[in-house]
């Protein structure tokens, strides 16, 4: 089946390309543009008060979208920022000691990643990396450390974006945290609309950090927080957004929000959660749940994870497939395959056409919507004329 049609004007701007990157940055559909659009005339049409209705309507909107795709009681535990590096930034204010303790892995994305690295070098946090190979056991030593320290904040992927594992016992590092600490943070950037995910049970013990640039189809700028109640109440860096609403706080004091909204930044670019809530409608409107865009996209790894095991896809049968195929339908969107000529594969493959992206010594290849069968045939034929 194909949902090209969807896609007309991304695919229609690069006829000769195949996109295998819906992991990195997801092409956006033709609703996105209208969105876009509509952003701006919005702007014009309502000048200075445009806020009453991106209040009033477009961000009510985005929070229920939210929350109905991850089983969240409230939409008020939603707040949104241009990126997750913000959040992160406003979490960490909320810790009330110095050095703040945090435990987390080797495996984390960059704004954590450099974030953390700098706040060490600063004196502001003592970071504990558990690493994440070997993976068959890293849950339990994860766990094991969490259960055993005193942190104040314990942050992981759901799924890690550079080999495409799955960390599936969210639950039981839920079960550790408590308003007065530790923290959980769980980076939910690769499993956010890439697969099906309830977070019903614990959406009152963690807090989840993720975004509309990859699966959620909608770009950059469209990144979310999930707020438990009562965890960080009054973040010391904070945007004059969190002054609206219901506030709580000391006499003649800086109030917050006793929602979400406490995490509030300052002034964004909102024109993206428009393409967010476009996207949304676009999905319900053709009936395509993350469960039947998933089922798509697994539909075509596994041609193309068939063609890699058969051979067909030439030097690339050299490399360890760090996230094979299994019946586990909790697994990410992509393939990640380790091999020292990674870089090298990336860079022949752009030079043909063909977008995959590359991490160290890791190649990865993303599959969404707006590929094909066809899509997978050409990609297995470029692979197959690499050297």
């Amino acid at each position: 089946m194909s949902f090209k049609h969807l896609f007309s004007r991304s695919l229609s701007l690069a006829p000769g390309r195949l996109h295998f990157a819906a992991h990195s940055h997801h092409l956006w559909p033709d609703v996105s543009f209208e969105a876009q659009q509509a952003a701006w005339d919005d702007a014009a049409r309502h000048a200075d008060r445009k806020w009453d209705l991106v209040f009033g309507q477009v961000i009510p909107e985005a929070q229920a979208h939210v929350a109905a795709e991850l089983g969240l009681p409230s939409p008020d535990s939603l707040v949104f920022a241009p990126n997750t590096h913000d959040f992160l930034v406003r979490l960490v204010s909320a810790v009330g000691r110095r050095p703040v303790r945090i435990l987390s892995t080797d495996g984390e994305f960059h704004s954590f990643r450099r974030q953390a690295e700098r706040w060490e070098e600063a004196g502001t946090a003592v970071v504990e990396r558990i690493a994440t190979e070997p993976f068959a056991d890293f849950a339990d030593r994860f766990l094991a450390a969490a259960r055993a320290g005193e942190y104040d904040l314990i942050l992981i992927s759901h799924v890690f974006f550079r080999t495409g594992r799955v960390f599936d016992r969210v639950r039981e590092l839920a079960a550790l945290s408590r308003p007065e600490g530790p923290w959980v943070v769980v980076d939910g950037y690769h499993g956010f609309m890439a697969q099906p995910t309830d977070l019903s049970a614990i959406s009152d013990r963690i807090f989840y950090l993720a975004g509309g640039y990859k699966y959620a189809m909608a770009g950059e700028g469209a990144c979310f927080l999930h707020a438990p109640a009562g965890f960080g109440p009054r973040p010391e860096v904070t945007g004059w957004f969190a002054e609206f609403g219901d506030l709580e706080g000391p006499p003649g004091g800086v109030g917050y929000r006793t929602d979400a909204g406490r995490f509030w930044g300052a002034t964004f670019d909102v024109s993206a959660l428009y393409r967010f809530n476009a996207v949304r409608g676009m999905l319900a409107t053709e009936g395509l749940s993350t469960a039947v865009v998933s089922a798509h996209a697994h539909g075509l790894m596994s041609g193309f994870t068939e063609a890699l095991s058969e051979g067909r896809c030439g030097v690339l049968s050299q490399a360890e497939v760090l996230n094979p195929m299994t019946g586990d339908p909790a697994r990410a969107r992509f393939l990640a395959l380790r091999h020292p000529d990674a870089a090298r594969w990336r860079a022949d493959l752009l030079d043909e056409g063909v977008v995959a992206d590359v991490r160290d010594d890791v190649i990865r290849f993303g599959f969404g919507l707006y590929q094909d069968q066809t899509d997978v045939d050409g990609l297995v034929r470029a692979c197959a004329a690499l050297s």
